[in-house]
């Protein structure tokens, strides 16, 4: 079996996955990674964890024929992924940075070498699969919110604390706020700290959204469709389907970041 391998390493989570060379990128589908995995991106510092997930790896997957990467958690985090798998050391590892170049697509980033390689990597994947006025939204430790037009263009776009830093600074910037527990929420004002807090955080993000929506459309470019990914996606996605959004085409996807990486990989092979 030929495979190609990559890794996203995020700040939270170190995801992996590999598909058959004979995949392509541009096809969405419930089962497309022949292997794949995701653990604590802390884990890569410990002296138990890496061994383990690398043993895992080496063992489970054949020999990949081509290794693709990104990663937003420092370059200490690289070596360390790097070392886990010294019998692979005659292959190349590539890796997928914020100026990277793919075919057809542009920032309009000032200096793209500062954007995060795990946004670029999802715009990529945004990309693969659709050539529309496309919003990705990027639910995980921060929220992101991509503007990406159908020439290919990315127009830039918004970071904004995740739905996880928002409840957790309340509760540690504040003397009586408590950490909030998700429970079932009125799309209402809250009348309880707990639903105020929760309903909150998500009117932030949904609004978020909503006038990026507004933004695009101001600058000719009204999208077309939603893309939704991250760890926070299922949360979000359920509070926009009560929302005014429910009627824009919105769509979770999984692993936007390593399709991403997988789509640059094969246009520079």
């Amino acid at each position: 079996m030929s495979l190609y391998l990559f890794f996203d390493v995020g700040n939270t989570r170190l995801k992996w996955a590999a598909v058959e060379s004979t995949e392509k990128p541009n096809v969405q589908q419930k089962k497309l990674w022949a292997y794949s995995g995701s653990v604590s991106s802390k884990s890569l510092q410990s002296t138990e964890h890496p061994a383990e997930l690398a043993d895992y790896i080496s063992k489970t997957l054949p020999k990949p024929d081509a290794i693709g990467f990104s990663c937003v958690a420092g370059e200490d985090a690289i070596v360390n992924l790097k070392s886990l798998f010294p019998q692979w050391s005659d292959l190349k590892w590539r890796e997928l940075k914020g100026d990277s170049a793919y075919p057809g697509m542009r920032s309009l980033y000032q200096d793209s070498s500062k954007l995060g390689a795990d946004r670029w990597a999802a715009l990529i994947g945004a990309r693969a699969l659709s050539s529309y006025n496309t919003l990705v939204v990027n639910a995980g430790t921060a929220t992101t919110i991509d503007l990406l037009g159908s020439n290919g263009l990315h127009y830039g776009g918004w970071i904004l604390p995740g739905l996880s830093l928002m409840q957790e600074s309340l509760q540690s910037k504040t003397a009586q706020l408590p950490l909030a527990v998700r429970e079932e929420t009125r799309q209402e004002f809250g009348i309880n700290t707990n639903e105020a807090i929760i309903g909150g955080c998500d009117a932030a993000q949904i609004g978020a959204i909503h006038y990026a929506l507004l933004q695009a459309k101001k600058m000719n470019c009204p999208v077309e469709r939603i893309w939704l990914d991250g760890g926070n996606a299922k949360i979000l996605l359920d509070q926009i389907k009560k929302s005014d959004l429910q009627n824009w085409s919105i769509e979770q996807t999984n692993s936007l970041v390593l399709r991403g990486v997988w789509a640059w990989l094969l246009a520079i092979l």
